[in-house]
């Protein structure tokens, strides 16, 4: 990654999830910013259920291929 913020690392459970879902090839064709957004996002919240939300949320958006963080997202 060539992000000039914190970068964050992968969580075991995050990784189980993308790869339960056949989604952690979508993940990693993000960009390096989105992929490091979502990991911070997600691990930052302080309520198990706030964190499976996020979670879940990032699971759609990547299946869906067309959004990030709520935001319309269109691949290069």
């Amino acid at each position: 990654m060539s992000l000039k913020r914190a970068i964050y690392t992968m969580p075991e459970f995050f990784e189980s999830a993308l790869t339960r879902r056949g989604l952690l090839d979508a993940y990693r064709a993000r960009p390096d910013y989105q992929q490091n957004d979502y990991i911070g996002w997600i691990t930052r919240a302080k309520r198990e259920e706030t964190r499976e939300k996020r979670l879940n949320q990032m699971l759609a958006e990547l299946a869906g291929g067309d959004k990030y963080m709520k935001m319309d997202y269109h691949a290069a």
